[in-house]
C-alpha cells in the first residue's frame, strides 16, 4: 500500500468524521458553523485529492477505493446529524434518497467490478455535479442550523433536493448502463 499526499487527504476526510460529529454536538452556540466548516474543509480535500492525484500521476488502486468510502461516510454521517436536528420530512426524504442510491450504487460498482464490467459504470460528469450539489447543500444546511436568517438554510434545502434529484437520475443513468448486463445474466439463468 502506498501513501502519497491525496492519500493522506483522503485519510483526513476519515478522520475529520468523528471531529465533525464532537464538534455538532458542542454545546456551545456556533457549534454548528464550526461543523459546517469541518465539513467544507472536508469538501475540498475531496476535490483536492483527485485533482492532485490527476495532475501529479499519484493515482492508486488503494486511492481509487479509499476515496469513495472517505465520501460517502462523510456525507451519510453529515446527513444523519441534520436530519437529527432538524427532522422535517422534506430533509429526512432527501437523506434517505441520497444515501440510499451511494449504498445501491457502490454495491452495483463492486458487483460490475467482479464480473469484468466496471467501465460500465464509472463516475460520470453527473456524478460529479451530484457531488458538488450535495457538498454544497450539507455544508449550507449545517451552517444553517446557527444562522436562521440571510437564506442560508433555505438555500441549502434548494440544493439538497437538486441535489436528491441529480442523485436519482445519475442513479437511474448508471442502472441503464448495467441493464445489458442483468440481461444477459438472466438469459444465461
Amino acid at each position: 500500500m502506498h501513501f502519497n499526499l491525496p492519500t493522506y487527504l483522503t485519510l483526513l476526510r476519515i478522520v475529520l468524521i468523528p471531529v465533525l460529529t464532537v464538534a455538532f454536538y458542542l454545546p456551545w452556540s456556533g457549534a454548528h458553523v464550526v461543523s459546517g466548516v469541518i465539513f467544507a474543509i472536508a469538501a475540498i480535500t475531496d476535490w483536492l485529492d483527485g485533482y492532485l492525484a490527476r495532475r501529479m500521476g499519484l493515482a492508486t488502486r488503494f486511492g481509487a477505493f479509499l476515496d469513495p468510502v472517505a465520501d460517502k461516510l462523510m456525507v451519510a454521517v453529515a446527513l444523519v446529524l441534520i436530519v437529527q436536528a432538524e427532522p422535517r420530512p422534506l430533509i429526512a426524504l432527501a437523506s434517505a434518497i441520497i444515501i440510499g442510491r451511494e449504498i445501491t450504487i457502490a454495491s452495483l460498482r463492486e458487483w460490475m467490478a467482479e464480473i469484468g464490467q466496471r467501465k460500465r459504470v464509472e463516475v460520470s460528469a453527473l456524478g460529479k455535479w451530484k457531488t458538488t450539489f450535495q457538498m454544497l447543500a450539507i455544508t449550507l444546511l449545517l451552517l444553517g442550523l446557527d444562522i436562521p436568517h440571510g437564506g442560508v438554510k433555505t438555500t441549502g434545502e434548494l440544493l439538497l433536493v437538486v441535489s436528491a434529484t441529480l442523485t436519482l437520475w445519475s442513479m437511474i443513468v448508471y442502472l441503464q448502463a448495467a441493464m445489458p448486463v442483468f440481461k444477459a445474466g438472466a438469459e444465461a439463468e
